[in-house]
């Protein structure tokens, strides 16, 4: 199964061309083709697009090869994940493939080795974080947005996530900043494998957008 996977709810936008193959996900293998990744807060738009083209090119393949459309749908900023959420539908939609949403920040656990403890965290913009504890690879508190200051490291062992951020916390840094393909692809791997028909693509913003209508502000 040739799968396309997007994020954009950092500032690295990021797209690549995966393979699953196998049963199920505790016996799939999630081969990565092909990955571009661009970190720029404010180039979600001009650079996705282009990204997506240049992994099908280095992959050997086309969009009509696709099988499935893997897109993370936050926590995120507004924007900036409505982007990649947008143009994940719209290639699914072109192709008559299915498009599966999955936790951006279970797509950060899903590439840190272990059975650890961990907290994820990334930057939620106005000197919050984005942030959801696993233990045993499997979320158990959040997504949730909150100050810093307000988030307790422990029972967590080790954290991951937005280089800006992971030091505020008293944890063992592990070297995941952000969503790689093979990390929401593997989030996604039962429901890809197993032929599951995906709900709706709900954004994960967690809060209200930061440009809002001037008949909003004044209500």
């Amino acid at each position: 199964m040739l799968v396309l996977a997007i994020d954009t709810s950092t500032p690295a936008v990021t797209a690549g061309v995966v393979r699953v193959s196998g049963d199920s996900a505790s016996e799939g293998v999630v081969d990565t083709l092909a990955v571009n990744v661009t970190v720029n807060a404010r180039a979600h738009a001009e650079v996705l697009t282009p990204h997506i083209m240049e992994c099908l090119a280095e992959s050997g393949h086309v969009a009509q090869d696709l099988d499935a459309v893997v897109v993370g749908t936050g926590p995120g900023p507004f924007t900036g994940l409505r982007v990649g959420m947008a143009t994940a539908a719209a290639f699914a939609d072109a192709l008559g493939v299915p498009v599966h949403g999955v936790c951006s920040l279970d797509a950060i656990a899903a590439q840190v080795d272990g059975d650890r403890n961990l907290l994820v965290v990334t930057d939620a913009r106005r000197r919050e974080v984005y942030w959801a504890r696993y233990s045993a690879r499997q979320r158990v508190e959040g997504p949730a947005v909150v100050k810093p200051s307000e988030l307790e490291p422990s029972p967590s062992e080790v954290v991951a996530g937005s280089p800006s951020h992971v030091d505020l916390f008293d944890l063992p840094v592990e070297p995941v900043e952000t969503p790689s393909p093979a990390g929401l692809v593997t989030v996604a791997t039962d429901a890809l494998l197993g032929g599951v028909e995906p709900g709706p693509l709900v954004p994960l913003y967690l809060r209200r957008p930061d440009a809002v209508e001037l008949a909003d502000r004044q209500k």
